[in-house]
Order: C-alpha cells, then structure tokens, then sequence
C-alpha cells in the first residue's frame, strides 16, 4: 500500500523540470538585444516564483528549492539591471564624452554581467549535480 504523500521521484522530477525551464532561457538567450534582456529577466522572475510555489515535502529537496530560487532571482536581478543600464545608453548625447560615456557603460555592463554568470553559473551547476545525485538515489 502506498502513502497520499508524493514520492520523493516525482518531486525531484517537477522541480528539476522548472529549473531545466530556467536554463533554457537563459541558454537561448545569450547575447541578444537591451529588450531581450528585459524580458529575460521578467522571464526569469517567473521561473523563481514557480520554483518558490512548488510544494515539496522531502526537507532535502526544499533545500535545493530554496537554492534553486536565490540562483534564478540573482540572475534576473543582474539581467535586469543590465539591461536597463544598456537602455540608458540610448539616450546619451551624440558627442564624443556621450559615446565615451556609452562605451565605458558596455564595458562595465558586459565586464559584470560575465562575472555575474561565471559566479551564478558555477552555482547553479553545482545545485544541479548535487540535485541529479540526490534524486538518482533510491529511497
């Protein structure tokens, strides 16, 4: 007989299903425009909300969860604040300190959004390897 609790299999396969979401997102959106770096972040701010409104009952898994959550959201805020940054450029003057001023923004803006990614990313990948080991043990 088994238990109305859900299986800790099935709750490792709905989180890693929104997460794997995420990821998408973010691998299909590499490098592209100011206005796709706003949706991607707005984007990733609902992939956070339905991993935050998943309900897990396994305690391990609502660690991930939790991680999970602080990872998608880190990323959309560095996006997003990116993205808005590289929107202000657009306005600066046409003149030579405007288009200095716009490039040092570029370069700052590209500069912190790797640095962000390499940071988050090495994160995520290590959440995600030690999410796939925990799910892969039998119960």
């Amino acid at each position: 007989m088994t238990g109305c609790s859900e299986s800790k299999i099935s709750q490792c396969q709905r989180l890693l299903k929104v997460v794997n979401q995420g990821t998408s997102l973010i691998d299909n959106n590499k490098g592209k425009h100011v206005t796709t770096s706003l949706q991607l972040s707005k984007d990733l701010q609902t992939v956070t909300k339905s991993i935050r409104e998943l309900k897990l009952i396994d305690p391990k898994l609502q660690e991930f969860q939790t991680s999970f959550a602080k990872v998608f959201d880190n990323l959309s805020q560095v996006i997003g604040k990116a993205g808005k940054a590289l929107g202000a450029t657009k306005t600066a003057e046409a003149s030579s300190a405007g288009r200095e001023k716009i490039q040092k923004a570029r370069i700052d803006i590209d500069s912190g959004l790797t640095a962000a990614a390499k940071t988050i990313g090495k994160q995520s990948d290590t959440f995600g390897n030690k999410l796939n080991e925990y799910c892969s043990q039998t119960q």
